[in-house]
């Protein structure tokens, strides 16, 4: 049960002062998303994990065609899964005990898998690997212990590293080095689709406030740090169509268009889910992936 738990610590229970939940058995959901002018609306969900256990932390590949996510089966062992969407085939990716791997994503390269591998010694690094799941290597040697990464660039990434309280670390493949920028942080760590930059999660209070770090391209340098929102009660995960963000609370889902205020998109509630804890969009903003739990007295 060692890798069990750590899945659940990473997936939940890492960001600081985050809101907590106890999740024993996510499962990811699938809905189609659509737009009309401004309006966004959202269709009825689909399991596509559909099994005891924890299946989590969504991720679509950069054609929209699979999703990359962690599974943890009856050997407690955690790896990378792929779902692929038209053929609701899937396949294991990663089968690398005693490592588990969390978080997977497709690299800026789209030739590789990046994911935070838990090694045999509990250390939690950043490592990839080629799109079969083969090919191991460290992607950032001295940088511990990893929870969360997003890609900014081909050579940089925001990391959530561990610690009391958690850190933002800004990453330089080519260097192996990182700088802190912020301390007590969420655990959304998204790249700007227009800019060289990202968003993180910073903690105010009981509050998270979606913050907007810009960095120059001339020499990598933070070039401004500015609030744009504060997210909702229960609310610590948000994704983005274009530049509407989405997020999700209890058993509903939340948008908020540039500029507007934080409204309702959907309540799950009626196909008996609960504790929204993580969301995904498609490259193409036609897909919602989400993670929820069935209702309590719900199968």
């Amino acid at each position: 049960m060692h890798h069990l738990r750590l899945a659940l610590f990473l997936s939940v229970m890492c960001a600081s002062g985050a809101v907590g939940q106890t999740v024993s058995d996510p499962d990811i959901f699938l809905m189609p998303l659509s737009r009309s002018g401004a309006k966004i609306s959202v269709g009825k969900p689909v399991n596509i994990t559909n099994r005891r256990g924890y299946d989590n932390q969504p991720s679509f590949t950069p054609d929209g065609r699979m999703i990359l996510y962690t599974s943890t089966r009856e050997d407690a062992q955690s790896d990378i899964y792929r779902y692929k969407i038209e053929t609701m085939a899937t396949e294991r990716v990663t089968t690398s005990a005693p490592e588990s791997e969390y978080s997977a994503t497709i690299m800026p390269s789209h030739e590789r898998i990046s994911a935070i591998r838990v090694e045999k010694d509990s250390t939690q690094r950043l490592w990839s690997f080629d799109l079969k799941g083969n090919d191991a290597r460290l992607v950032l040697t001295d940088i511990k212990p990893v929870g969360y990464h997003a890609w900014i660039d081909p050579f940089h990434l925001a990391l959530f590293v561990l610690g009391t309280p958690n850190s933002l670390v800004l990453a330089d493949t080519r260097t192996g080095k990182g700088r802190v920028i912020a301390r007590d942080i969420g655990r959304a760590l998204l790249a700007l689709p227009t800019g060289h930059g990202f968003t993180f999660l910073s903690h105010h209070g009981q509050e998270w406030v979606l913050t907007e770090v810009r960095l120059n391209r001339t020499n990598d340098s933070v070039r401004y740090t500015r609030p744009l929102v504060t997210l909702p009660a229960g609310m610590d995960y948000v994704s983005r169509i274009g530049s509407t963000l989405i997020g999700g609370s209890g058993t509903k889902l939340y948008t908020l268009k540039s500029g507007g205020q934080w409204t309702e998109l959907a309540d799950v509630s009626s196909e008996g889910l609960t504790h929204i804890s993580r969301i995904a969009v498609s490259p193409s903003g036609r897909m919602l992936a989400i993670v929820a739990e069935p209702a309590p007295g719900k199968p």
